[in-house]
């Protein structure tokens, strides 16, 4: 099936009756962030049964009328790591399409462990090997060539059969209804906010910052993450995350000591040293109640590691004998969090506690026993 290139409102329109004849579509889109603060939409490609198409968002003034197709909740969409795209249309509307499909989260259920490529996955399912030559294409760039749209297309053409495939396996398995909640909280706005006062949580280092200095990097990437949202570009333009740090470690209070800040550029000082001062001098003087706090890294009694240890083997048993890859149900962190009696993990929710959620519950309770019977680990009540 040939692709269609769709640049035109005509042929926008014809294409949205196309896809509204189905209760399903597979959705990618090609986009650029690397000098903006929000990711730019060059190319957005679907398909269904009947028709695929390369949309180009730069020749189009008016994209409402895919919008609604997108939007349409009879329609589900299905997607392959769809966190970036999906917030790619937060920003556009401040709402998510629902419901989605995401075949890279369908795919730990299917054996093929944890996150997939796209490529790996299409390889897997279906023996093609995908062309990787246009992965670093600048998609803003026109006229996109035919090889480019090829490309492009190929990310929604096998999205279709991949998406049968894994709905036919999973209901064979008995896990249709396994994803569920996996799928809303992908779909869960909350995961597509960035509000800045809750910007330093996500500076790389923060955690080395204690008391009055995490009260400083709060203001200060509170601040940043305003200017790069007003000015739409990226947060290190405006200061980077290594002199954030260096600013709440050694809070300046004049601009003599602002300078000496390495890494804080001139042009920097020049236009932001007044309200650099300014943010931090207020900031020193939030009361110590008000300082944020980080959340205490998990810390294990010696007597309870080797119980996490235990508990591994039985997350391994499980999950071989589910053809799923322990690390998509939980990692050693969420261990540990277990055996400290926390009940609020994923590993306790949904198909997580099919596979063994309930069964290392059941083995910390002493209600199983682990045993070695001809070289294996069995599992059996007590």
């Amino acid at each position: 099936m040939t692709a269609l290139y769709i640049d035109t409102p005509d042929q926008l329109a014809a294409l949205c009756e196309q896809l509204r004849r189905h209760d399903w579509l597979t959705l990618d889109t090609e986009f650029l962030r690397e000098k903006t603060y929000r990711p730019r939409l060059c190319l957005l490609q679907v398909a269904n049964p009947e028709v695929i198409a390369c949309i180009d968002p730069l020749a189009l003034d008016d994209l409402s009328p895919l919008l609604e197709v997108l939007y349409d909740t009879a329609i589900t969409k299905v997607l392959h790591a769809a966190h970036q795209d999906l917030e790619i249309f937060f920003e556009m509307r401040g709402a998510l399409p629902t419901p989605v499909y995401d075949t890279q989260v369908a795919a730990t259920l299917l054996g093929h462990g944890d996150q997939i490529g796209y490529g790996n996955l299409v390889k897997a399912e279906l023996g093609i090997e995908l062309d990787k030559a246009h992965a670093r294409t600048d998609w803003c760039h026109r006229p996109l060539d035919q090889a480019q749209l090829d490309y492009a297309a190929d990310d929604v053409r096998h999205l279709r059969d991949i998406y049968l495939n894994q709905r036919r396996q999973l209901a064979e398995l008995g896990r249709e209804q396994w994803l569920q909640a996996d799928f809303d909280e992908l779909a869960d706005p909350a995961r597509y906010r960035n509000p800045p006062e809750e910007a330093w949580l996500r500076v790389k280092g923060g955690n080395r910052l204690h008391g009055v200095q995490l009260a400083v990097l709060r203001s200060l990437a509170a601040w940043r993450e305003e200017q790069a949202q007003k000015s739409d570009r990226p947060r290190r333009w405006i200061l980077k995350d290594e002199v954030l740090l260096d600013l709440a470690k050694q809070m300046p209070a004049d601009e003599a000591r602002l300078r000496r800040i390495r890494g804080l550029e001139e042009g920097s000082v020049q236009r932001h040293g007044a309200t650099l001062l300014r943010i931090i001098g207020e900031a020193k003087g939030v009361p110590r109640e008000q300082w944020p706090t980080l959340k205490e890294g998990i810390r294990l009694q010696p007597e309870q590691e080797p119980l996490v240890d235990v508990l591994m083997a039985l997350l391994r048993e499980r999950c071989q004998q589910q053809r799923i890859s322990p690390s998509a149900v939980a990692g050693r962190r969420e261990l540990e969090r277990l055996v400290l009696g926390e009940t609020d993990i994923l590993l306790l929710h949904g198909w997580r506690a099919a596979i063994a959620g309930r069964d290392l519950r059941a083995l910390l309770r002493g209600e199983l026993v682990l045993r070695i019977e001809q070289g294996r680990l069995v599992i059996s009540d007590k």
